[in-house]
């Protein structure tokens, strides 16, 4: 890790790592430190030349994943259990079992048959993108300006600390708000980085977990589960609300994350809205069960459904005599369609450009009423047949925090294609949803004659303010997710690690995937209960950077 941090426990390094790390030190890590490579967007791979295609030692193949021992650096190839060069090396040679996989830079057991984690290997390669760093004799990264030696006992961190933070906070014009902390890519990452973001900096979230709603020590004597992910998630919390500014590893999290959704657990890139689904779900399962069993109303009271819970209305209306049957869906978000990927239905494989799309035509689109077609017929209880329909949405109950999903990935069944629709949406930061309403929608399509709305919304505020965009850059095979947070009337840019100020031309010219808003009397309360000053729990460790307060 980058600096100590008594909140964070690593998950224990499996038997071989153990063993490989008493043998060799950080001997294996230095030397291969200078054959990382990075991408734009965060990616980093091992290139041993520059020249050569990376080539198993046993079969000259070039296929599958590949993989470096860290004593020997021969390169084995892993295409199949019954084809795993990587294992039958191990076995021939006593203490190889930890290689590094070339493709995405990380380690892995060739007896375990899994990926395995070690901060100090996440050290080596973060530290290889550091400029002005000399490597010392016993192979830890020194500044050129060093700290002197009481200084270093005194702060507990490592060596180069002060400049990592200086590398990933970068220089800004005013002070950063407190709780804006880097998140590490793990391999693959981003998905699940941009929307921790997102949920460390929701105003009800963030409000729940610091003020110990969820407290890990209890949980723990009155729980039998081993892992916990609402226990992960607060210490994530402390975490990144401490006031230390190096970038956080989020590999707890990640580790119990997997261990409840197991189809999730691969390194492969997954998609950043079904992660916010998912994770809400887990919180709900853990959450919901304590709550339900105190208040016992219909509505469930866990956190996540407190802050995005909302529920749409749907009216199906006989074409024929005008009877009209409702139904009440529960929703975490409001997925909208693009209008642009409509009108181009017929050219689906089409790579022409497309028109500007505004949030606002996106919701006009949703509310719009609907022919169904000839295959979706309503039983009409008035006429007894079934008969053609007008189909309409509209929002019968809005949440505390408004997730909007924009789709913008397509997938044909027909032609088996799928596409990303690249078009730019432009969005408001003020958003009044009352148009959108229920209550609204029905008295428009009855020319305003029902003066009267049996409803929830009138409790509700209908004006939001946006805090968080996720976007999307790339193709739909490989792309990169950022975050951007809007707080205390100015935009900051989550990259993985990196966090920078941004102008609002930026954001808008990113394509966005998620838009996050919040009731406007919780946005203005949050911007005055959390100043920028950065107050860290452990006040001795806090060192301040560059352009910050």
């Amino acid at each position: 890790m980058y600096s100590s941090n008594d909140l964070y426990t690593n998950p224990k390094p499996c038997k071989h790592l153990a063993e490989y790390k008493v043998k060799n030190g950080m001997c294996g890590y230095n030397l291969i430190q200078d054959c990382f490579r990075t991408t734009p967007y965060g990616r980093t791979t091992l290139e041993m030349s520059k020249l050569e295609i990376p080539r198993c030692s046993v079969c000259s193949g070039c296929q599958g994943r590949l993989y470096m021992c860290l004593i020997c650096s021969s390169v084995f190839c892993c295409l199949s259990p019954e084809s795993n060069h990587a294992l039958l090396h191990s076995q021939s040679q006593d203490g190889h079992e930890i290689l590094v996989d070339m493709e995405r830079a990380e380690l892995y057991c060739s007896v375990c048959c899994d990926q395995v984690y070690d901060p100090d290997f996440d050290k080596a390669v973060m530290c290889k993108h550091i400029k002005g760093f000399s490597r010392s004799e016993n192979g830890v990264e020194e500044s050129e300006m060093r700290l002197n030696k009481r200084r270093r006992l005194s702060f507990g961190m490592d060596l180069d600390s002060k400049n990592m933070k200086r590398l990933f906070i970068r220089k800004s014009k005013s002070c950063f708000p407190l709780g804006l902390r880097g998140l590490n890519n793990l391999g693959n990452t981003c998905f699940m980085n941009s929307v921790l973001q997102v949920l460390l900096h929701a105003p009800p979230l963030r409000n729940y977990f610091l003020s110990d709603r969820h407290n890990r020590e209890i949980c723990r004597k009155m729980s039998t589960d081993r892992l916990c992910l609402p226990c992960d998630i607060d210490l994530m919390f402390s975490a990144v609300f401490s006031g230390d500014r190096t970038p956080y590893s989020p590999a707890q999290f990640l580790y119990s994350w997997w261990q409840h959704s197991e189809n999730h657990a691969t390194y492969e890139q997954q998609d950043a809205h079904e992660f916010f689904i998912s994770m809400l779900d887990k919180i709900h399962d853990k959450e919901g069960k304590a709550s339900l069993a105190i208040k016992d109303n219909r509505d469930c009271q866990c956190i996540a459904h407190r802050a995005f819970y909302g529920l749409l209305r749907s009216d199906v209306t006989c074409a024929s005599c005008g009877f009209t049957s409702t139904t009440h869906d529960p929703c975490m978000d409001v997925s909208l369609d693009l209008s642009a990927c409509n009108s181009s239905r017929k050219d689906f494989a089409s790579k022409s450009s497309k028109p500007n799309e505004s949030l606002v035509g996106c919701l006009d689109l949703f509310t719009r009423p609907e022919k169904l077609g000839s295959d979706q017929k309503l039983y009409c209880e008035n006429c007894h047949e079934k008969q053609d329909a007008l189909k309409q949405m509209s929002i019968k109950k809005l949440p505390l925090v408004l997730c909007f999903h924009i789709k913008r990935f397509e997938h044909s069944p027909t032609r088996k294609m799928s596409r990303k629709i690249d078009c730019h949406v432009q969005f408001p930061l003020s958003l009044d949803m009352k148009p959108y309403l229920s209550s609204s929608i029905v008295r428009k399509r009855y020319r305003n004659r029902i003066f009267s709305f049996d409803s929830d919304e009138s409790d509700v505020s209908t004006e939001f303010e946006i805090f968080a965009v996720v976007t999307h850059s790339g193709i739909l095979e490989s792309g990169h997710y950022v975050t951007y947070l809007h707080l205390r009337n100015q935009w900051y840019k989550c990259d993985d690690a990196w966090i920078t100020e941004v102008d609002e031309e930026v954001v808008r010219a990113s394509q966005c995937y998620l838009i996050y808003y919040v009731q406007k009397m919780l946005y203005h309360k949050s911007c005055e209960d959390f100043s920028c000053q950065p107050m860290s729990l452990r006040a001795d460790t806090f060192v301040p950077i560059t352009g910050c307060c």
